[in-house]
C-alpha cells in the first residue's frame, strides 16, 4: 500500500473510534443537567441519585473522548501536511473557535462541577453542568463548520499566486447552508445515542430488581430507575423525528451540492425520472455498473428524497462521472491514470443503509419502553432487558456508519468542488493532492499500528470502567453536600464525589 492508502486508513481508524465517545457525550451532558435541574427544583432524591450515575458514566467517556481528540488533529500537520497548506487560513479558523470559546469552557466548568458539589451553592453548580452542555453543543457546532466548508466551500477566495484558499468571510463559513443541515442533525442523532444509552441501562436494572421479588427492590425499580427509562425514551422519540427531518433536508443539499455522492448511496447508474429507492442490490458495486440490480426498491423515494417530487430527474453515476471528467480532466496530469469521480459503491451504498437500519434499534426500545412503562407500570421481562442491552449499541453503530458515508461519499475530493454557480471557483482539492510529500509508507504504517494498539488499550479500559459502574446501580445513599445544606457549620465527611 502506498502512503495515500495507509494515512487514509489512519485517518478513518482513528476518526471512526473518536467518533464513539462523541454523540454520547454531546448528548448525555444535557440529560444530565436535567436530572440535576429536577433535583434542584423538586428536590426529589431520585434525581441526585440519578445525576450522580449518569454523570460519572459520562465523566469517563468525556475524558477517552478528548485524548482520542486530540490525536485526529495532528494528523492534518503530518500526514496531510499539502492539505493543511492549502486550507489552512480557512480549515484552522473554526477549529481554533472550539479550542478557545467552547473546549476552554466545558474543561473548565467540568471541573468546578466535579470538585464544586460541597463548595459552591446548588444553582452555581447546576450553571456549571449546563454550561458544559451547552459549550459542548458549541464545540459540535464549530466542528462541523470545518467539515461543511470540506463538503461546501463559502466564503473563500481562491489565491492564484500562492495556490492557497483564503478565508475572507468567515460568517459564510459559520452560516454554511451545509453546516445548518449538518449540525441539527448530528445533535438530533446525539440525543438519540444518549437516550438509548440511558433508557437501556436504567431499563436492564428495572426488569434485574423486579425480578427479584423484594419489595424495596421494587420500589427502587419504580421510583429511580423508571423516571430514567421515561426520560431516556422520550428523549429518542423527540431526537427521532428530529433526526428524519434534518436527515431528509440534509440528503436535499446532498443531491444539490455532491451529486455523485448521493447517486452512489443509491448505485444508481443511470439517470432515472421517478427514481426508487433501493432497498437491496446486488452485482459487482466495485465499478461495474452494468451488472448492478435492484431487487428490492420503493418507487419515487429517491426522487422525493432529491426534491420532494416523486417524478423528478435524478443523474446517474455514469452521466456525472462524465461531467465532471470534463470539467476537471480526464486524467491524473501526474500520472497520465484515468481519474474516477465516483465515490466506493460499496462502501457509500451499504454505510448510508446501515446508517438507517441501526438507527432502528433505538426506534424499537423507544416503542417497547413505551408501552411497558405506561401508567407507572415496571416491568420484569427478561425480553425487554435483553433488548435494551442490544439497543445500546446501535445508535453509536449508525453514527460511525453515518460518518463513513459523509467522508467516503466525498472522494475523491478531500475538498469537494461546489457544481452551482454560486460556487467559489479553484477552491477545491483531490484526495491524493493533499497527502504529505514528506512522510514515507513506513513512517504511516508504524503510527498507524502505534496509534491502533493504544486505542485498543483505551477501548478496553473504557469499556471495563463503564461496565464497573454501570452495574454498580445509583447510590444507594446520597446527601445534599451544598453549602446551603450545611449552614449549621458542622464538619461534612470527607468524601470525593467521582
Amino acid at each position: 500500500m502506498d502512503v495515500l492508502d495507509l494515512a487514509r486508513w489512519q485517518f478513518a481508524i482513528v476518526t471512526v473510534y473518536h467518533f464513539i465517545f462523541v454523540p454520547l457525550t454531546i448528548g448525555l451532558a444535557p440529560l444530565v443537567a436535567i436530572m440535576q435541574t429536577a433535583w434542584v427544583r423538586t428536590g426529589n432524591e431520585r434525581w441526585l441519585r440519578l445525576t450522580k450515575f449518569f454523570g460519572k458514566l459520562m465523566l469517563i467517556n468525556f475524558a477517552i473522548g478528548v485524548v482520542t481528540g486530540i490525536v485526529q488533529e495532528f494528523q492534518f500537520g503530518m500526514n496531510w501536511s499539502e492539505y493543511s497548506r492549502f486550507v489552512g487560513d480557512v480549515f484552522g479558523a473554526p477549529l481554533a473557535m472550539e479550542a478557545l470559546a467552547a473546549f476552554f469552557i466545558e474543561s473548565t466548568f467540568l471541573g468546578v462541577w466535579i470538585f464544586g458539589w460541597d463548595r459552591i451553592s446548588k444553582k452555581v453548580h447546576l450553571a456549571c453542568i449546563w454550561a458544559v452542555a451547552i459549550a459542548v453543543n458549541i464545540s459540535a457546532y464549530f466542528i462541523l463548520a470545518a467539515n461543511s466548508w470540506m463538503q461546501h466551500p463559502v466564503g473563500t477566495i481562491y489565491n492564484e499566486e500562492t495556490g492557497r484558499a483564503e478565508l475572507v468571510d468567515i460568517w459564510a463559513v459559520l452560516s454554511n447552508s451545509t453546516l445548518l443541515a449538518a449540525f441539527p442533525h448530528t445533535v438530533t442523532a446525539a440525543f438519540v445515542t444518549a437516550g438509548t444509552f440511558v433508557a437501556g441501562i436504567a431499563a436492564w436494572w428495572m426488569v434485574r430488581l423486579v425480578r427479584s421479588k423484594k419489595p424495596e427492590n421494587i420500589e427502587l425499580a419504580r421510583n429511580v430507575y423508571r423516571p430514567a427509562v421515561v426520560l431516556g425514551t422520550v428523549t429518542m422519540l423527540v431526537a427521532g423525528v428530529g433526526v428524519a427531518f434534518t436527515g431528509h433536508w440534509q440528503a436535499q443539499l446532498m443531491f444539490e451540492q455532491q451529486p455523485p455522492k448521493m447517486a452512489a448511496a443509491e448505485a444508481l447508474c443511470e439517470t432515472e425520472t421517478g427514481a426508487s429507492f433501493s432497498i437491496l442490490t446486488v452485482g459487482d458495486l466495485t465499478g461495474d455498473c452494468a451488472s448492478v440490480k435492484h431487487l428490492i426498491s420503493l418507487p419515487g423515494l429517491t426522487s422525493f428524497l432529491a426534491d420532494n417530487r416523486f417524478d423528478s430527474t435524478v443523474k446517474g453515476t455514469e452521466q456525472l462521472q462524465e461531467e465532471y471528467a470534463e470539467k476537471f480532466g480526464a486524467t491524473n496530469p501526474e500520472t497520465g491514470e484515468e481519474l474516477d469521480y465516483i465515490p466506493n459503491l460499496a462502501i457509500t451504498y451499504w454505510s448510508f443503509r446501515l446508517m438507517i437500519g441501526f438507527g432502528a434499534g433505538s426506534a424499537a426500545l423507544a416503542l417497547v419502553a413505551l408501552w411497558l412503562t405506561r401508567r407507572g407500570k415496571v416491568s420484569d421481562n427478561v425480553w425487554f432487558s435483553r433488548l435494551a442491552l442490544i439497543a445500546i449499541p446501535t445508535p453509536f453503530l449508525a453514527s460511525a456508519f453515518g460518518w463513513i458515508f459523509t467522508e467516503v461519499g466525498r472522494q475523491p475530493w478531500v475538498v469537494a468542488p461546489n457544481p452551482n454557480p454560486s460556487g467559489v471557483d479553484g477552491v477545491w482539492m483531490m484526495t491524493w493532492r493533499g497527502i504529505s510529500t514528506n512522510v514515507s509508507p513506513a513512517m504511516v504504517l508504524t503510527s498507524m499500528i502505534a496509534f491502533t494498539l493504544l486505542y485498543g488499550v483505551l477501548a478496553v479500559v473504557w469499556g471495563k470502567l463503564m461496565h464497573r459502574y454501570a452495574i454498580e446501580g445509583v447510590p444507594t445513599s446520597v446527601r445534599d453536600e451544598s453549602p446551603e445544606a450545611n449552614a449549621d457549620g458542622g464538619d461534612a465527611p470527607l468524601s470525593f464525589a467521582y
